[in-house]
């Protein structure tokens, strides 16, 4: 286990450097002299510009740059924004528990509703209960996120509100540790509007996976020796059908962020997507690259996650 995680540890470190690099490498693709002139000013002169690009250290070679921001980021220094002066660690800070928030919550439901809905259509092959959960699960999973977040907002907020229903908000955010009733409210409509998606994809891929493993010659053994139903379905075939789901899972969770940034911006969620939009159009490069760092930590993580949950699924997987 020790050899395992020391090697992760390693090839995440090495993820880490080449995500960072290639952020670099674009950024510098796309004229970084446009962001010393947008904080100078439209009036400027060019000698102004040419003294903001130097003090932001735009003005030196790529590798150079590069090479101090991993001295920086060695102590814990992840440079500041160019535009309010703040040191990026407190732009995340904020930013990092919505986003955490958002995603965790709706990693749970999306993986709930989709691998029960998954089982169940896969015991009742054909049937009209499995006709209307693929029907529904594709039905969702052509739906665009932000196109789900706005039908969600008008059919649980605008009319329930309109029929004296006022208990889910439509925006805002609140603190779990402000009041975490209030919190739950707030989050359902993002969470649900990240999660359906989600959850039709993993209903079929659970429901296909439930299909192959319910037809192979030990589950009609443990059928044939009269094992319960139930506990064939769960601790036999469900074991084996979870591995496709949890390398889905963890994909999906480390990449969550895409989905996030339009789930923030629909209901108005003060996390790293909004602010990974307004860095990205600004060039702010120091919160661009804290937030690709966070990501990339996010997938090396719920990989190393992921490989552990084979090896106590499947005894026949070992981390070596």
């Amino acid at each position: 286990m020790i050899r395992f995680l020391t090697q992760r540890g390693f090839q995440g470190i090495v993820v880490l450097l080449l995500v960072t690099f290639v952020t670099y490498a674009l950024f510098f693709a796309g004229n970084p002299r446009n962001v010393a002139q947008r904080l100078a000013g439209r009036q400027a002169t060019p000698e102004t510009v040419d003294r903001v690009y130097e003090n932001l250290g735009l003005d030196q070679p790529l590798p150079t740059q590069y090479w101090n921001f991993i001295g920086r980021l060695l102590h814990g220094d992840l440079g500041t924004d160019y535009y309010y002066g703040i040191p990026v660690t407190t732009v995340l800070k904020q930013g990092a528990p919505v986003t955490l928030s958002l995603v965790v919550g709706a990693a749970l439901l999306w993986l709930t509703l989709g691998v029960a809905s998954g089982v169940y259509s896969a015991v009742h092959p054909r049937s009209m209960a499995d006709r209307i959960v693929t029907g529904v699960a594709l039905v969702f999973f052509s739906i665009p996120v932000f196109v789900l977040g706005f039908g969600l907002i008008y059919a649980l907020f605008y009319l329930s509100s309109e029929a004296g229903w006022d208990w889910l908000p439509a925006g805002d955010y609140v603190s779990l540790t402000a009041d975490p009733l209030e919190w739950v409210r707030h989050m359902i409509l993002p969470w649900l509007t990240l999660a359906l998606v989600s959850a039709a994809a993993y209903t079929r891929l659970t429901r296909s996976a439930m299909l192959d493993v319910l037809g192979e010659d030990y589950v009609r053994t443990a059928r044939a020796k009269g094992v319960g139903e139930m506990r064939v379905i769960v601790r036999h075939a469900l074991r084996s059908a979870l591995t496709p789901v949890l390398t889905q899972f963890g994909v999906d969770v480390g990449v969550a962020l895409g989905g996030a940034i339009l789930v923030e911006s629909v209901f108005g969620l003060p996390g790293l997507g909004r602010e990974a939009v307004v860095a990205i159009t600004n060039q702010d490069l120091p919160v661009i690259i804290g937030i690709v760092i966070i990501a990339a930590v996010a997938v090396v993580l719920m990989n190393i996650i992921v490989d552990v949950l084979y090896a106590l699924i499947d005894p026949r997987v070992r981390l070596r």
